[in-house]
């Protein structure tokens, strides 16, 4: 059903009542029928709601930035664990212990300390991930802060076993995995369509202010002698929750999420506010109208199981992959290769102070976020990716090429004594080069496609899986990369470049574009069988003319390199 209506009057579409009443298939199969008629007569007009100057989404804006502040949490606590390890009290009561009574951390106690925390929001979003249909999108984000906070609680009261700190970081994983599946999927649900890209990059955004002032709290605790070095920072965590579930009492409701439950006029009061338009605009009773429609629906198929995520009825198993693959090469662009393991850079070039590097890397990652603000929506999803990847590939050849061969001039053996600062140098730029290439494409649009792929029934159970995955990987990534750089060092470069190549193709071929859409038109784009590189053209049936042909969008016997890099 599409958001139509006639001489600007209300149509006559499926709606849930306040007793969630189900109307029949053969009605809702009629309607349809029905409305196809009056398009093809052109008596119906299509009612968009208004496009407004920006000054206007002021406060949506502000709502968003609250419900992101959850990827607040998260890089929070990716900013601080990093410093944890480097200060002497936390190395005391928590590393072993040399013969000559020196303290340290092995490779393993350092992945586990610092990885185990992925493993947690793995089976956070497993496990907790269908709580938004059962309490609602809000109230689910306040449920798992809550969650995070017990685990925080575990931590701050660690003395000297490091396997309670290590439940502790479990614990506080398990919330963190959830939130990375509630605070995408709310600001989707509520962000106006055509700046759902931008503003479902909040979550993102807010993960690098985390991990920069995480990393600047950690460099003004350095310097104190006692517990007050990681138990102050873990204790702001408390500042942030707190924020984090006052914010959810103003914030609004996802509309999919109240139509859903029967509260109608609720759903009208959060798409008029989000739109910045009134309650009895005939815009908002069509947009209210389509998502019913889409609900009641769904309802008719019954509950959603696991099993149907692997169905290719509606192409669900296409977008489930699409999505855990995405997330997947999100990690496999090395992006905490760099953020956990780069101070190796910095030292070879006289940068000694750890914290230092962090800071500098924190900056990078912050300020190109918000270049990413512009770009998802201006240029679509696809094309950042893409170019994403492609960047992140010549950053890789220069790094990595470097690294191999000029950054230490009598070989690695003696990278202990000499090194090249012009080399180091170059490798450094590129470094932030490549910061800048992920934090602008890969790292929040990512997010922004899994919030907008699954249609609403089995919506929180594809984001589950689909971001596990990338909790997954993480995990590896950051344990294994202390093993691995040990054996090839900048070779590790070129894996990251490959996987970038990968990534390339695999967004050309599969992922399509589904900017300027509502999340009911993205459903209707995937029904359709569009191909992905044509999907940028594909409009929906709403907006469409007679003279479309949709066979056009469905097949193409270009050749490989003419699909590619012809013109249209």
């Amino acid at each position: 059903m599409s958001e139509v209506a006639e001489n600007t009057a209300t149509p006559e579409v499926p709606q849930t009542s306040g007793t969630q009443s189900i109307l029949s298939e053969n009605s809702i199969k009629a309607e349809n029928e029905s409305f196809k008629e009056n398009s093809d007569e052109g008596n119906e007009v299509v009612v968009e709601i208004p496009k407004k100057p920006a000054s206007a989404y002021v406060t949506i804006s502000i709502f968003c930035c609250m419900i992101g502040f959850g990827g607040f949490i998260s890089g929070w606590d990716t900013g601080t664990i990093g410093g944890f390890l480097a200060h002497p009290d936390y190395l005391r009561r928590f590393g072993q212990h040399h013969k000559n009574g020196t303290h340290y951390f092995s490779n393993v106690r350092t992945g586990l300390v610092v990885s185990i925390f992925n493993i947690g929001g793995l089976f956070g979003c497993l496990i907790l991930g269908d709580l938004a249909n059962r309490i609602g999108r809000k109230m689910a984000l306040v449920a798992v802060v809550v969650i995070f906070m017990v685990g925080i609680i575990i931590q701050i009261a660690s003395i000297d076993k490091w396997y309670q700190y290590f439940i502790g970081r479990i614990i506080s994983g398990l919330g963190v995995g959830a939130i990375s599946i509630f605070s995408p999927m709310l600001l989707s649900e509520v962000a106006p369509k055509h700046l759902r890209g931008t503003l479902g990059s909040m979550y993102q955004l807010m993960v690098t202010a985390g991990i920069f002032l995480g990393d600047c709290t950690n460099y003004g605790t350095k310097n104190y002698d006692n517990s007050v070095q990681w138990r102050v920072p873990l204790g702001l965590s408390f500042a942030w929750c707190l924020f984090m579930i006052a914010a959810m009492f103003f914030v609004p409701e996802s509309p999919r999420y109240l139509v859903e439950v029967g509260k109608i006029e609720e759903a009208k009061r959060s798409i008029a506010t989000s739109n910045k338009v009134s309650m009895d605009d005939p815009a908002v009773q069509a947009e209210v109208d389509l998502i019913s429609s889409g609900v009641e629906a769904e309802r008719l198929a019954g509950n959603a199981s696991w099993a149907e995520l692997f169905s290719t009825k509606g192409k669900n198993i296409q977008r489930l992959f699409m999505c855990c693959m995405l997330q997947c090469l999100q990690q496999l662009t090395g992006c905490n290769y760099f953020f956990y393991y780069g101070t190796v850079i910095f030292q070879a070039v006289g940068m000694k102070d750890s914290y230092q590097t962090a800071i500098v890397f924190g900056i990078v990652n912050f300020a190109s976020t918000f270049v990413a603000l512009y770009v998802v929506d201006r240029f679509g999803r696809r094309k950042c990716l893409m170019w994403g990847a492609a960047a992140m590939v010549c950053c890789y050849v220069v790094y990595a090429s470097v690294g191999v061969t000029r950054l230490y001039p009598d070989g690695i053996k003696h990278k202990d004594t000499n090194s090249s600062k012009g080399a180091g140098n170059c490798m450094i730029c590129f470094s932030c080069f490549f910061i800048f290439s992920f934090a602008c494409t890969w790292a929040p649009i990512c997010w922004v496609v899994v919030s907008e792929s699954f249609p609403l029934r089995i919506k929180p159970k594809g984001m589950a899986l689909a971001n596990g995955c990338n909790w997954f990987w993480n995990f590896l990534i950051s344990f294994f990369t202390p093993f691995i750089t040990g054996a090839i060092n900048f070779y590790y470069g070129y894996v990251f470049m490959g996987c970038m190549v990968f990534a390339y193709f695999y967004v050309f071929f599969f992922v399509p574009e589904m900017k300027g859409l509502t999340l009911e038109e993205v459903n209707e784009l995937w029904e359709d069988g569009v191909l992905p590189w044509k999907s940028p053209d594909w409009v929906p049936s709403s907006r469409r003319g007679a003279d479309v042909d949709m066979d056009a969008f469905q097949k193409d016997d270009k050749p490989l390199f003419k699909k590619m890099f012809g013109r249209k």
